[in-house]
């Protein structure tokens, strides 16, 4: 076998296991805002997406009465970028937070804040990335802004984009964390490396979370 056929196969090898990354956030991706990922447990949410969560053993969702939520953080606080501007990251929390309240008042009423029999729902944003599609993707960190501009070759390809959350559940009449998720997913497609990233392109990701969030609950009360 000639140097370059080598050359091409040992390419398609490392991007054949770069496709078989996990769909669950490995430990060293987390963030920081939960407070116990030791707890957590790689499971399958509601619609059958890749999640690490914990449920407090036992949990009575029958004494919450009503929901709250927090609105969104961006965590760790990210540097904006041209690719991912501080407008997409404001648009996605704000997304987020509509999404979130819409989806938990099909389950509970809405409460001013936290108080007994309330559930507080304490949702962040952990990171954001763009990747060039159908190359090594670079690795999702916590709130990296990743922009993949190899080279002018490269930047005609199709981008990838990837989304990360950390929620915590609590008991608001006594602050004790009841239940926890992490997990990530793939946004929209941008055209090129040059398509800033808006938080249209998130949309569906943050409704397909919200929506699970609040199956889970349901499925809790059962």
């Amino acid at each position: 076998m000639t140097l370059k056929p080598l050359a091409v196969v040992l390419c398609l090898a490392t991007l054949g296991m770069a496709g078989c990354a996990s769909k669950y956030i490995e430990p060293e991706e987390y963030s920081g805002f939960l407070k116990n990922y030791q707890v957590l447990k790689e499971e399958k949410s509601p619609s059958g997406a890749a999640v690490s969560r914990w449920i407090k053993p036992g949990i009575d969702v029958s004494q919450f009465t009503s929901v709250y939520v927090e609105p969104s953080q961006l965590y760790p606080q990210p540097q904006p970028t041209e690719k991912i501007p501080q407008s997409t990251l404001d648009g996605i929390t704000k997304y987020y937070d509509q999404v979130l309240q819409t989806q938990f008042a099909k389950a509970l009423p809405l409460a001013s804040g936290p108080g007994p029999h309330v559930l507080v729902v304490r949702p962040a944003i952990t990171a954001v990335s763009a990747k060039t599609k159908s190359l090594q993707p670079y690795e999702v960190i916590p709130i990296a802004l990743i922009a993949a501009g190899i080279s002018t070759a490269t930047g005609i390809r199709d981008q990838d984009t990837t989304i990360a959350t950390e929620a915590a559940f609590l008991d608001g009449g006594n602050n004790e964390v009841v239940a926890q998720v992490v997990r990530k997913g793939a946004g929209a497609e941008l055209d090129n490396s040059s398509q800033v990233m808006t938080a249209n392109d998130a949309k569906a990701v943050l409704d397909g979370w919200a929506r699970d969030m609040v199956k889970s609950f349901e499925s809790l009360k059962k």
